[in-house]
């Protein structure tokens, strides 16, 4: 019977990447995202990650592999994730949890830098927070969400709906191959060197 929950899962999440792949109009947005990103470090802004639970890792492990490596060595790329215990706990506790991400983007963000906000609701308040407040100050605001006409969307200039279907996992395992993703355009438009074998 467990092989059948195995196969059920793994089918789901066919579907949902086959449904991502059907939408070129998101695909388009994907690369758009990239383009920003590369641009920003490229003119020495930086790139800003945010996100709740699983979300928060997907943030953390996208700013790790833009400081360290992907697939191959290169220079490392300016890339933060909101993800300071000591600031999580200090803002939530005398501004609440609301504010853990707004009140970094209005500490240390700067025009032209990226804010890169994860929340597979698209209604996460303390993201759409960092998103108000990234735009308040002159920052590009790229979203991973996945609900169609969410608010978060509504505050980004890019905006990536992933397909994931009924549950938040689906939607997580397509947000990471979409940050995989993003990794990789960066890489091919800054360090293309790296690409020259394929």
């Amino acid at each position: 019977m467990s092989s059948v929950h195995v196969k059920a899962a793994l089918t789901e999440a066919r579907e949902a990447l086959d449904n991502l792949l059907a939408d070129e109009a998101m695909l388009a947005e994907i690369d758009r995202a990239g383009e920003i990103m590369a641009e920003a470090i490229r003119s020495g802004r930086r790139i800003y990650s945010c996100g709740n639970g699983g979300s928060l890792c997907d943030a953390m492990h996208f700013a790790e592999e833009m400081t360290g490596r992907y697939r191959k060595n290169r220079r490392p790329y300016a890339a933060t994730a909101i993800a300071d215990a000591s600031h999580l706990a200090c803002v939530a506790n005398d501004f609440g949890y609301e504010e853990v991400f707004s009140r970094y983007v209005e500490g240390v963000g700067q025009p032209s830098d990226v804010l890169l906000g994860i929340t597979t609701s698209g209604t996460s308040r303390n993201v759409i927070r960092a998103a108000e407040a990234a735009r308040a100050k002159g920052m590009k605001v790229i979203s991973l969400t996945g609900k169609p006409g969410n608010p978060m969307a509504a505050l980004s200039d890019v905006a990536i709906v992933t397909p994931g279907g009924r549950y938040a996992d689906r939607v997580q395992e397509l947000h990471i191959k979409c940050i995989h993703i993003f990794i990789e355009l960066v890489e091919r438009r800054l360090d293309p060197e790296n690409y020259r074998d394929e």
